[in-house]
């Protein structure tokens, strides 16, 4: 790609405006900076790389109840990116970005932006940088990070407070659908699940048009981000992914190699690895970290499974009963057999929520679904007002331009008894299902192909992969390092990524990385 240099030297303009940000609110001042533009810039993107950024207060930020504590601290500055809708039409309609900054507390020693992504797809970046923020400024070596970075998180294309948000489901149709299991697979039951899916698919193309569908992908997400790196003052990017944000990194490295100064990828998706296989590396995944979860509970009195090795068949005489006759939850809600399952899948992701799951296990014995409820509202993004996030139909959206489709119903049952051998605690035991899912029916192309990236030129990156993890298998990590020729460092542990989060081998070995550049020595292994 031919691109248009600009020297780094850009002039920092800082001018300060009132502006009212939420409706019927007081006025208040937002400061203006012009960092950019910074490094290349592609030719006809000039006023998107070059653009003011105006920051301010975070409240009118909010797009749920978990965020409102965090986006109200004082440290914590909101602001929005314009970037094209499409980037083959920059001059046709544009969208824009939601940004949340936490500014370096040493600005004499400062860095540069650290620029994050949580993952999902769907995840919040504000959300990430406003929680990491918080957790960085305890007594050790993360907060060096503090220090000498900006934390900045932004809600990529679609997600949170990015406008246009792709939102394709009433909340009251995912409550509705989350009672809707089709576990049955009979012919009747088949075409009734798919004609479920076709629907979902035409609800996102009214719900948030074609045009965003078409160009929410990855492969435009990368390309916001290199505006982002410019329009904060940054020649080179620093970088922290965590699992789907680990594919947003290896598919900036490959467009932009030489934009890059320092990139951490946790918890990571391997680049050429297809869509069938990796689902079937997730279920194993997630076995093992539900084996590893059964021989902990077996350790305590009012663990429901008894012995460790008969835990999958006490987990399904448990759970399997719900697809007749959902539990009692608080507020006359019900929770269903794949609510129990969903409840058990995102306590897999880190150890600090196997108390909580023993609890609700307990409880479902009893009758009641309460806790596992809980556990499940976190992972679909359910606030206790009963609104969701729109993470999960961004996930479905990016999903379905990102990832090849599986439009053969053969193959769909073969993936579904495979996956069930991977993970037999999720094994309903009905037949393997031919049924296909919305991308089958999606109503616009695939942009992005599994592959090994390309990236000459690409600086030395580290990649941290958990041997335990039950999401992003370890081998993807092995994988990831090898195809970017990056460094890898081992966490020996059970949990879904991993730095910045307490683990002092960790978060020492990362903090050298990004502030000095020092990469870990080879085969280096921190446990949890």
């Amino acid at each position: 790609m031919n691109r248009l240099l600009i020297p780094a030297l850009a002039v920092l303009l800082l001018t300060t405006a009132c502006v009212n940000p939420i409706a019927g609110g007081p006025a208040e001042a937002v400061q203006v900076e012009q960092r950019g533009p910074a490094g290349p810039v592609p030719p006809g993107l000039e006023n998107f790389y070059g653009q003011r950024l105006g920051w301010g207060r975070c409240e009118g930020y909010v797009r749920g109840e978990d965020q409102a504590l965090a986006f109200a601290r004082r440290d914590a500055q909101c602001a929005r990116l314009t970037v094209p809708l499409d980037y083959a039409k920059p001059d046709g309609p544009t969208i824009s970005l939601g940004l949340l900054r936490r500014p370096a507390t040493e600005p004499a020693r400062r860095i540069g932006a650290l620029v994050l992504n949580p993952g999902g797809p769907g995840g919040s970046g504000m959300s990430a940088a406003a929680q990491l923020g918080a957790s960085v400024t305890a007594p050790g070596q993360r907060l060096e990070i503090a220090r000498r970075f900006d934390l900045v998180g932004f809600d990529p294309r679609g997600v949170g407070a990015s406008e246009p948000q792709v939102r394709c489901r009433t909340d009251a149709e995912r409550d509705a659908e989350r009672l809707d299991l089709d576990l049955d697979s009979s012919p009747t039951e088949i075409a009734q699940t798919e004609a479920e899916e076709k629907e979902l698919a035409t609800r996102c193309q009214q719900r948030a048009g074609e045009a965003m569908l078409a160009n929410v992908g990855t492969r435009d997400v990368v390309k916001d981000l290199d505006v982002l790196r410019s329009a904060l003052g940054e020649p080179k990017l620093n970088y922290l992914g965590y699992s789907y944000g680990t594919r947003i990194g290896t598919a900036y490295a490959e467009a932009f190699p030489g934009n890059v100064r320092a990139m951490i990828l946790d918890g990571a998706l391997d680049p050429d690895q297809d869509p069938a296989a990796e689902l079937v590396a997730q279920g194993h995944g997630f076995q093992k970290a539900f084996d590893t979860f059964a021989a902990d509970c077996a350790r305590y009195p009012s663990c429901p499974f008894g012995s460790a090795g008969m835990a999958v068949k006490a987990y399904q005489d448990l759970v399997k009963p719900l697809a007749g006759k959902p539990a009692e939850v608080s507020g006359g809600r019900k929770l269903s057999y794949s609510d129990a399952t969903t409840a058990v899948i995102q306590a897999m992701y880190s150890k600090q929520l196997w108390e909580l799951l023993r609890t609700g296990l307990a409880e479902l014995k009893q009758g009641k679904g309460d806790t596992l409820m809980q556990l499940a509202d976190t992972y679909y993004g359910r606030g206790a007002d009963g609104k969701y996030s729109n993470l999960n139909d961004v996930f479905t959206a990016i999903r379905c331009v990102d990832d090849p489709r599986i439009t053969d119903p053969d193959q769909r049952r073969e993936l579904n008894r495979r996956y069930r051998a991977a993970a037999p605690f999720l094994d309903d035991g009905n037949p393997p299902s031919p049924a296909r899912d919305a991308c089958a029916f999606w109503p616009v192309p695939v942009t992005s192909q599994p592959h090994l990236p390309k990236v000459d030129g690409l600086p030395k990156v580290l990649v941290i992969s958990t041997t335990g993890d039950p999401a992003t298998p370890y081998q993807a990590g092995i994988e990831l390092a090898q195809a970017l020729s990056g460094a890898l460092l081992t966490f020996v542990g059970a949990q879904h990524t991993v730095f910045a989060q307490g683990n002092q081998c960790v978060d020492t070995a990362g903090t050298a990385y990004l502030t000095e550049l020092a990469l870990p020595a080879p085969d280096t292994r921190c446990i949890g």
